[in-house]
């Protein structure tokens, strides 16, 4: 099973590039029993979003649970 540091470089990844059958696996696996990776794959999603969104021009909006501005 992955570490969390380990879990913290796949999420990386998975922002960049479709992961292989292997990581996914290994990844969900660890998700399932770390909720503490599980916030921080949000978080970056996250961020990820608003700064895409930001790059564009775009206003961004926190949604109630998003992750965004709670």
């Amino acid at each position: 099973m992955l570490s969390c540091k380990e879990v913290t470089a796949v999420c990386s990844a998975e922002m960049e590039r479709p992961l292989k059958l292997g990581e996914k696996v290994s990844l969900r696996t660890h998700l399932m029993m770390c909720a503490g990776c599980t916030n921080y794959r949000q978080q970056m999603r996250a961020l990820r979003q608003v700064m895409r969104a930001y790059a564009e021009g775009k206003a961004v909006t926190a949604e109630p649970g998003s992750g965004v501005a709670d």
